[in-house]
């Protein structure tokens, strides 16, 4: 069965080469094409699409509007393209908390030069926001509290998230205290410009402070340090009381890469840490979960039922590398009751 697709952007071009890119996969089907905010909702409700790829500049009704309104209408998986820019990005950020799914920036070059490392990421969003998200009906089996009390024990907290990423970090963030007593360190699979707007966005939303991660910056309680896109993140070896950041290889997936980060807090900081992965699409994660766990640390995962992907906490838990499922909505209590 076929994945339809409804595009919406106000470019031909990119209609045309979207269209092209899309029914040259056999897996999906583009059913229609919309111009502009108002199209994208009467086609929405008129053809039933499982997935919609929405621009966000348009005449007569922005991405944006058009997110809520269908949303509030007709909800279908949206993603989201987006430009480079700090502006673009906090333009996706807002789509997000409308009701957007995820988000791909806009690359006009890569799709004029028919790129394929842009089809195959445009395949694989489109196949993981359109699976029908199964409802947990069966309440999940209690996790059994930590042998070890966590209170006085743990010294950082590190965050890694992808798909469904930045509402679910904010929904955390958010509820945290200013006098926090742990510092955090949060990646997000986010290219350069989309972090720093993410970082920006959380400071002012939440009571701890929130800021795109500079090398030399220090960790301190309360402070969460944001990973920058097109970067690594990297605790500093000797005392890992600050950060650093590098360029990195080019041969990881993922920059900012989770595995990274974990292995950097791994050697550093031991089992002083709590881990915890949310949402996202893949198994980014998983292996520094694996090497976070050989030095003493505790992992947590995002429940299921919470999560827009379950890709990379399923990837963790099908280890055995888990040691608490935690709803997104119980997260921030636990975070504050135990350490």
């Amino acid at each position: 069965m076929t994945i339809k697709v409804l595009i919406v952007d106000d470019s031909n071009f990119f209609q045309q080469r979207l269209k092209e890119i899309i029914g040259a996969n056999s897996k999906f089907s583009v059913v229609g094409i919309a111009a502009n905010g108002r199209e994208a909702i009467e086609k929405a409700q008129a053809l039933k699409p499982d997935v919609i790829t929405m621009d966000y500049e348009m005449p007569m009704m922005d991405g944006v509007t058009a997110v809520r309104r269908i949303m509030q209408e007709n909800p279908t998986p949206i993603l989201m393209f987006s430009s480079l820019t700090y502006e673009g990005a906090r333009t996706t950020l807002d789509a997000l908390e409308a009701g957007a799914v995820d988000f791909l920036p806009k690359n006009f070059s890569e799709v004029s030069r028919d790129s394929e490392s842009l089809k195959q990421k445009l395949y694989q969003k489109i196949i993981a926001i359109a699976k029908p998200k199964r409802v947990v009906t069966e309440p999940l089996a209690p996790q059994p509290k930590p042998q070890i009390p966590l209170k006085g024990r743990i010294k950082l907290v590190v965050i890694g998230a992808s798909t469904g990423g930045p509402l679910a970090m904010t929904d955390v963030l958010k509820r945290l205290p200013k006098d926090f007593p742990v510092p955090i360190i949060l990646v997000l699979h986010m290219p350069e410009n989309f972090t720093r707007a993410f970082a920006d966005r959380l400071d002012k939303q939440c009571e701890i402070r929130v800021k795109e991660a500079a090398s030399g910056d220090s960790l301190q309680a309360g402070t969460a340090l944001l990973a920058p896109g097109g970067k690594q993140l990297l605790l500093e070896s000797t005392y890992g009381r600050s950060v650093q950041i590098i360029d990195g290889d080019d041969r990881v997936n993922y920059k900012p890469c989770i595995d990274v980060t974990f292995a950097s807090a791994a050697k550093v900081s031991g089992d002083a840490v709590l881990a915890i992965v949310m949402t996202g699409m893949g198994s980014d994660g998983k292996e520094g979960t694996r090497l976070l766990k050989r030095s003493g640390a505790r992992v947590w995962t995002q429940d299921e039922a919470s999560c827009v992907i379950y890709g990379m906490p399923q990837a963790v838990v099908r280890e055995g590398l888990s040691d608490r499922i935690v709803k997104l909505q119980d997260m921030s209590q636990f975070m504050i009751e135990e350490l």
